[in-house]
């Protein structure tokens, strides 16, 4: 298999070049063109049905995961996230997995397992919608992210507190803990919510921008517009 990240950093675009018999696993609607050659075999992210279902009720997220197989012969599939951002490569080994969060993950090649990690990240984070893929195995993992990667490399016993909604992925060997903003005053005001301490050794990778920010900005712009049509009814 080979790839090519296109179009960095605001527009990136995966695209694969599947031999004969290749796979790849994409985010349900990551597709964006394939070759004729391509089979598409939608099955569940979690090897449980129980947990799948759980994943759905509990934070509304998709469970469903596409595997593009080239069962014609060798092909072409791009693969992109609706955020505009970057789309970043990371090395899955035996020893190195890492935690991810549902909306940063855009593909990863066949052997890489894919599985909803709960431990410390059970229903959503308290509504703020946050669910991670925990990437074990050997392969390829793709991260997508809205605006750029912020890469940090955590030292034995280093700390990083991350908002929750800036964190994008980071290493399997971490410590990590959710934790309020402050106190509950810190938390309600500042606008931060929660947040994620994250100790090393590992590697933590956060995007520059913020989709909660982005769309209560975009509200401020339209809202207006909106509820005048509607009093104008």
């Amino acid at each position: 298999m080979k790839y090519e990240i296109k179009y960095s950093p605001s527009y990136s675009m995966l695209v694969v070049n599947l031999e004969n018999g290749e796979k790849i696993t994409g985010e349900a609607g990551a597709l964006t063109y394939m070759t004729p050659t391509i089979e598409i075999v939608t099955r569940m992210r979690e090897k449980s049905i129980l947990g799948s279902l759980a994943t759905t009720f509990l934070g509304g997220q998709s469970f469903f995961v596409n595997d593009y197989v080239a069962a014609l012969g060798a092909g072409e599939v791009a693969l992109v996230a609706a955020p505009v951002g970057d789309v970043k490569q990371l090395s899955v080994t035996p020893d190195r997995g890492y935690i991810v969060q549902k909306s940063s993950y855009l593909a990863s090649t066949q052997q890489v397992d894919l599985d909803v990690r709960w431990e410390g990240f059970t229903r959503g984070i308290f509504g703020q919608g946050l669910f991670m893929i925990k990437t074990t195995g050997v392969g390829d993992l793709f991260i997508n992210t809205f605006g750029a990667i912020d890469k940090h490399d955590l030292k034995p016993g280093e700390e990083l507190v991350v908002d929750n909604f800036h964190l994008v992925c980071f290493s399997d060997r971490c410590d990590y803990k959710v934790e309020k903003f402050g106190g509950w005053k810190e938390t309600i005001l500042s606008g931060e919510g929660l947040v994620t301490r994250i100790r090393g050794p590992g590697e933590v990778y956060i995007q520059t921008k913020n989709i909660r920010e982005f769309t209560e900005w975009l509200w401020t712009l339209i809202g207006p517009r909106v509820q005048n049509r509607n009093r104008s009814r």
